[in-house]
């Protein structure tokens, strides 16, 4: 039951919720590692999503944060108003797991463009409730696609801050949760070193560190000791196959 790369991710970001209690989740890959984790290594993890559903317990992998399955079973239901002040600002957010277009080696997320601002090649959706979670999060983790396209050098613009401004300067603002712990690919797992920069902690199987250097924008530094990822168990890929069926 050789693993997809989505499946690699999904599997790997799941491992980065272990033990977590309360996880603020979007759709796409962040939701397929959520759910996984509650039904392993997280049995007690309450999915919090931006629509205003607390503690949701879905049967099936939910397709918006709309979706009618995240309310049957909640906890509670609220208005955003409530939940983004409440529960995200209050500093009740142990993670929150974002995706993004365009990252760089302090962890700063693109999702607004490609390209100028004012004439962008691709205006993308937007931060939404991004920026608050990379923000009030007390700490962050993000599911992406990993290229020279995604990886960049300098992000076309800042949706959700990192752990200093893209040219290295400034710092995260003392308020504000600790920002971005690990990134999550299909080449490998990413942590952040004392000075905020991104460094290469795990690499998937088959993955090598030639193919992570040709997939990233700058030269991207190592870990003290770079880990080989154990693959998806068969257990974890038949729950994974089953969620996103």
């Amino acid at each position: 039951m050789a693993a997809t790369p989505d499946e690699l991710m999904i599997a790997a970001a799941a491992g980065e919720l272990a033990g977590v209690r309360t996880v603020f989740v979007g759709i796409g890959l962040p939701n397929a590692a959520a759910n996984l984790a509650r039904r392993s290594v997280a049995p007690d993890l309450e999915l919090i999503y931006e629509s205003g559903v607390v503690g949701a317990r879905p049967t099936r992998l939910p397709d918006s944060i709309g979706d009618p399955a995240l309310v049957s079973g909640s906890a509670a239901t609220m208005s955003m108003r409530d939940l983004f002040g409440g529960f995200l600002q209050g500093g009740r957010i142990e993670v929150g797991m974002l995706g993004a277009a365009q990252i760089d080696r302090w962890g700063n997320l693109n999702t607004t463009v490609i390209g100028p601002y004012d004439r962008p090649d691709v205006r993308l959706p937007g931060s939404g409730g991004a920026c608050e979670i990379a923000l009030n999060a007390q700490r962050v983790v993000v599911v992406m696609n990993q290229s020279t396209r995604s990886f960049v050098e300098r992000v076309d613009f800042v949706t959700s801050p990192g752990h200093r401004r893209p040219g290295g300067g400034g710092s995260r603002p003392a308020w504000a949760g600790a920002g971005p712990s690990a990134v999550v690919t299909q080449l490998g797992v990413y942590h952040f070193g004392p000075d905020g920069e991104m460094e290469l902690a795990g690499l998937h199987a088959g993955v090598d560190e030639e193919t992570v250097d040709a997939g990233t924008g700058w030269p991207m530094r190592r870990a003290a000791s770079v880990l080989r990822l154990a693959p998806p168990s068969d257990a974890a890929l038949a729950a994974i196959r089953a969620l996103v069926a």
